[in-house]
Order: structure tokens, then sequence, then C-alpha cells
């Protein structure tokens, strides 16, 4: 089995949710436990084995890139624009199409996570033509379940996706192992120029193409809103992970 050293980070959106403290950053850069998200996301994505970025920006993405020349985090970053940011997340995948062709990690640039659910994802087999997608079935212990996205599992296959079904067994934590097929799945299902991550993974569920992986006990937290930014600094108060950064040199 080929290691899967890429990721894609969706960092497109606007964030407004997350604007009473966000002072007008884009919600990547917003501070957490002294770093912005995003650091952390990459830098938790390299302990786990992740050694090049395809970052997809959008709203301010000057600022993003400006502060990513400031730091020296030692990783490889492909930047892709996606002028679109004010679509559903789908389109902003579907923009780095050109810059993945093996299977690859996909992390939102709003989700902490710890270091090893992402590594235990990453050495999954995966098919050609599927995504595994890491799970939480802890449903009781989610932050705001309203604007979780769930799943319903038939074994290890999810038979269906989204924030709004009615039955379920598990949410969605934002941390997927996909093959290049997923961008095919995002194109079919995008309507009236609009997709988004849920629209194509409910074709795969369809085709049996989806799996889910259980995280455990593992934590991870959506920090789209001050309230859960602020459960987000609690759940992972005092939390220390080695920060293993590639040898290769940033490319801009």
């Amino acid at each position: 089995m080929k290691k899967v050293t890429q990721c894609l980070i969706l960092a497109a959106g606007n964030g407004t949710r997350l604007r009473p403290v966000s002072a007008g950053l884009p919600k990547p850069l917003v501070g957490f436990h002294g770093k912005p998200i995003l650091e952390h996301v990459i830098l938790r994505a390299c302990q786990a084995g992740i050694e090049s970025f395809a970052i997809v920006v959008g709203y301010r993405s000057d600022l993003i890139r400006s502060w990513f020349d400031c730091r020296s985090l030692g990783v490889s970053v492909t930047w892709v624009e996606n002028p679109d940011y004010h679509k559903s997340n789908g389109i902003s995948a579907l923009k780095a199409r050109g810059e993945i062709h093996e299977n690859f990690l996909l992390l939102m640039a709003d989700h902490i996570f710890e270091p090893g659910t992402a590594k235990m994802l990453l050495q999954q087999p995966l098919a050609a033509d599927e995504v595994i997608l890491a799970v939480d079935p802890n449903i009781d212990r989610i932050f705001d379940l309203d604007d979780a996205t769930k799943v319903r599992r038939d074994g290890d296959q999810i038979v269906d996706i989204g924030k709004e079904i009615a039955h379920y067994d598990a949410l969605d934590t934002g941390m997927f192992l996909c093959s290049p097929a997923l961008f095919d799945r995002l194109q079919s299902a995008t309507k009236d120029g609009n997709c988004s991550l849920s629209d194509g993974m409910r074709q795969l569920a369809a085709e049996r193409r989806l799996r889910a992986l259980e995280i455990g006990e593992a934590h991870w937290q959506d920090v789209d809103t001050p309230e859960a930014l602020a459960h987000a600094e609690g759940v992972f108060d005092g939390y220390i992970y080695q920060e293993v950064i590639p040898e290769s040199g940033a490319r801009v």
C-alpha cells in the first residue's frame, strides 16, 4: 500500500459566524491556544505523516498567504484560489482537482483534531474509487448537535450523510481519506454551479463506496462559532503534541 503524504485543506470560507471574535481575520487565522487554527491543522497533519499540502483559499486569501510567508513551518504548500468561496465547500474541493492525482487526506481548516486520528486514517487500505470518513459514534458528547453533519451506517458502510437526516448513528468529523474519484462525484453532484461535500459523499454512499472509520474516544471539534471555539479551547486545554516538520522546503 502506497503511503499517503498529500493533504487537501479547505480554507476558503468567509467564517461569518465566527466574526464576533475574528476581528475581520479569515477564520483559519483566528487564534486557538496561541496559534492560528490553520497552523494547528497543518502541524497535526504533519505529525500524522503528511508531507505536502494543497490549501484552497478564498476570503481574504492575501492575509493567509502573508501569514504563511512569515512563518517557518517547513512544509510544501500549493495555494489554490477559489473566487467562488461564497458557495458550498464541494466547490472549494473541486478547485483543487488539478493539484491532486493520488490518494489524499482531506481536512477542514476549522476542525481541530488529534494527530493520532489522522494517522490511523492514513493507515487504512483504500480502494481506487472510494472514500473513508472518520466518524464519531459518541453522539452524546457533541457540542452542537444541530450543526453537526450526521451519518447512518450499515456495518462499516455509510448509507446516508447530511445535517438534516432523521436517523443516524455517528457524526462526520471532517477528516477523510480520499481517492481522486471524489472529484468525479462532486462534479456529478453539482447543480446550478454549486455542491457540498455531503452531496458528493451521498453519491459514493449510494454506490457503497463510502466507508466509516470510528475514532473511538479521540477528541475533535468544529470551531465555526465563538461558542464552539471556547469549547474546543477547553477540550484541548493542556494538550501537547510534537511538531513534526518534513525536511522539504516551503513552496508557494
